[in-house]
């Protein structure tokens, strides 16, 4: 059909009669085929979206549009120069966005727009075949960003499309439809999967495949420092920060306080960690004393931006105590902080036992020590001078460390201070202003001007970050803890107890600590909406997800080196190494090489029955000397009979018309009866000896 009939056709049609299916049915293939292979490139280029440049977005977009159109239109593509001036501008452009062609980013930018160029060159079959792998490395791309289910099955849907397109591409003959394509292109895929399967269980984890360490930069969560308002960031996102899953009884949520880094100097804007935990100096060791029982306990952590576990409180240096992950090496300080060996860039998966009942004893005159009363000069004047004029009360003079801590919490419990997810921005002298204007904050606010006012006082003290609470178990087993759960606390040092910590929160939103609830952040509008409408249903639909994504997480995203020599032990190697796993791979190639070396050859060899059948006819009737071939059908044979030997050679000439009817009629080409040929020959034999073997007259 050409385009004019095929315009001609569509403007008779009645507009309101005619569906997108008929629409799209009246389109020439060539159009048809290039509109949907457009269709799934812009579908694979979508992800990529969120963190391309807006320009990057809108070329890619123009040009799709502008290749859908030349189709749709039956217009000539454009020549050489025009797409030759559009990759100078995308180039000059990345160079401009990222002053680089190489990396992740300008590669990932090049590449989207480069396939989308390329479009405008489909001009022959080995173009299609460009535009496919180009494709196919696109999907890849999406790994670099995120490994979750979602991304997944995004990725297949992509995957699915290009296959059908590029089996469409391969099918020159008639108008076959994306259903018998996509189904041809779906048959490959389960060829493949097996040995899919085989090479993700057996093929050999160097590391992390597409996790790169700048990544976890780029997200959000704890870090080694914190101004005011840092953490109430932090707990505007509802992302996953890590899942915790106990052995036994899960302890009671005032006692879930995982701790992040801890901080101890101050500028009078910022606070950051110790000099010597920042420059990965070995500490003097404390003294941890536990009582009580232990939990055991299994921590399955996002990607962080810092070398820091956020483990349980406390989770001492003992060999049964200490966390433990396949390949990596984990060092305990002085201040209960357990630092990685590098950064961690990837799912982690911890096991570790915590000892909620403990005191921290350490020597106070070690060198770091002087910095957990020290204050910057001339900063936060009026709550100096207020905190050491409560100092100087009668009931305070010769009070300890503990005393003067619960007159803070009484002043900010009495005081009408209130608890907030949205403070507003806070000047120079943050805890003056919150202390005696304001009286409103987050978590950091109390921690922050708590700890000032022990210095104050003379008390060393010090501001921990990490993460309190957690969400009610899943049905695996597993407690959800987010960045809405990131939270500030503060430890002070008690004499003769150690570090002691306390939660200044907890005086004015009780709640948050001891029922983990954080406050929650703004939801989108999808989001609202659905919640607005059925809050339970909400949370059930978003705990169903993330139950299902981290069981991806966990079977899929993160299958170890570890977990392959678990298997290697389970088929009997005791001591699995690289070298037994390589042997096993290669062996279980070979063997499916030579099971499918030797199905093609008996394939090859292997005739259909109704070919057998043919054939043995067609021997039976040479030896009464017919010339019988083998593309003559078998009521040809009959005629062939008929001719030659007449009314003796009924009962084949018979036997052969059946034969004819069962293999070519309406039935549904069943063979026939088992004892067909042997009767069929007895018959040939029968004329055999009867001598008939002089033609009849014609």
């Amino acid at each position: 059909m050409n385009p004019a009939s095929t315009a001609t056709v569509a403007a008779a049609a009645p507009a309101g009669g005619r569906g997108l299916r008929a629409e799209w049915s009246l389109l020439p293939r060539e159009t048809r085929d290039t509109l949907f292979q457009l269709g799934v490139i812009g579908w694979t280029v979508v992800p990529h979206l969120s963190h391309l440049p807006v320009w990057c977005g809108l070329m890619t977009a123009l040009v799709l549009l502008w290749r859908a159109h030349l189709a749709q239109r039956n217009l000539p593509l454009p020549g050489r120069w025009p797409v030759i001036g559009l990759l100078v501008i995308t180039t000059l452009l990345t160079l401009w966005t990222q002053r680089t062609l190489f990396g992740k980013e300008a590669g990932v930018m090049l590449l989207v727009v480069l396939m989308a160029l390329k479009t405008l060159e489909l001009r022959a079959r080995r173009d299609a075949l460009v535009v496919f792998f180009l494709g196919f490395f696109l999907v890849l791309t999406h790994c670099l960003y995120s490994q979750s289910l979602l991304t997944a099955l995004w990725m297949l849907v992509s995957a699915c499309g290009l296959m059908t397109a590029q089996v469409l591409a391969n099918m020159p003959v008639g108008r076959p439809t994306l259903k018998r394509a996509g189904g041809i292109a779906l048959r490959s895929a389960l060829l493949g999967l097996p040995l899919m399967l085989l090479l993700f269980v057996l093929f050999p984890r160097i590391g992390p495949l597409w996790g790169l360490p700048q990544d976890a930069l780029g997200r959000t969560g704890l870090s080694g420092t914190m101004r005011m308002g840092g953490v109430a960031e932090i707990a505007n996102d509802d992302s996953i920060a890590f899942r915790v899953r106990f052995e036994g009884p899960a302890p009671p949520d005032h006692q879930l306080y995982f701790r992040g880094p801890v901080l101890s100097r101050f500028d009078g804007l910022e606070w950051r960690q110790s000099a010597m935990v920042r420059r990965g100096l070995p500490m003097e060791p404390a003294e941890l004393h536990t009582t009580g029982e232990p939990i055991a306990y299994e921590l399955f952590i996002e990607p962080l931006r810092l070398p820091l576990l956020p483990l349980l409180e406390a989770t001492p240096d003992r060999p049964a105590d200490a966390p433990r992950a396949a390949g990596w090496q984990f060092t305990p300080t002085s201040d209960l902080q357990w630092q990685a060996d590098r950064l961690i860039a990837e799912r982690l998966r911890v096991q570790a036992r915590a000892w909620p009942q403990h005191a921290l004893q350490a020597v106070p005159d070690l060198p770091d020590h002087a910095a957990q009363v020290a204050l910057p000069l001339a900063a936060n004047p009026r709550s100096v001078a207020w905190a050491q004029a409560l100092r100087t009360r009668p009931e305070l003079v010769d009070a300890d460390a503990s005393a003067l801590a619960m007159a803070l919490l009484a002043h900010i419990r009495n005081q009408g201070f209130s608890y907030t997810l949205a403070p507003g921005e806070y000047g120079r002298d943050a805890v003056d202003e919150f202390w005696f204007d304001r009286k409103e904050g987050f978590c950091e606010h109390f921690a922050v001007s708590f700890v000032v006012m022990m210095r104050a006082m003379g008390v060393p003290a010090r501001v921990v970050t990490g993460y309190q609470g957690a969400e009610p178990a899943d049905a695996d087993g597993w407690m959800v803890v987010r960045q809405s759960n990131a939270h500030a606390w503060a430890e002070f040092w008690q004499a003769g107890a150690g570090w002691r910590r306390i939660d200044p929160t907890a005086a004015v939103a009780p709640w948050r600590v001891n029922n983990s609830r954080p406050l929650a952040p703004r939801p989108g509008f999808m989001a609202g909406a659905l919640g607005n409408v059925s809050p339970a249903l909400a949370e059930q639909l978003r705990r169903a997800w993330e139950l299902v994504d981290n069981r991806w997480n966990r079977w899929v995203m993160s299958y170890s080196r570890s977990r392959q020599f678990d298997l290697l032990q389970a088929l009997g190697i005791q001591a699995p190494s690289w070298e037994d796993l390589a042997l096993v791979l290669i062996g279980v190639l070979s063997t499916l090489a030579l099971a499918g070396a030797g199905w093609a050859w008996w394939d090859r060899h292997r005739q259909d029955p109704w070919l057998r059948l043919h054939t043995a006819v067609c021997e039976a009737l040479r030896g009464l000397g017919l010339q019988a071939r083998p593309h003559d059908p078998p009521r040809t044979l009959a005629a062939l009979l008929r001719e030659r030997y007449g009314e003796p050679a009924q009962a084949a000439a018979s036997a052969l018309e059946a034969l004819d009817q069962l293999r070519y009629g309406p039935a549904n080409r069943r063979l026939p009866a088992p004892g067909w040929l042997r009767h069929f020959q007895r018959d040939v034999a029968r004329l055999r000896r009867a001598g008939a073997l002089v033609a009849q007259p014609g």
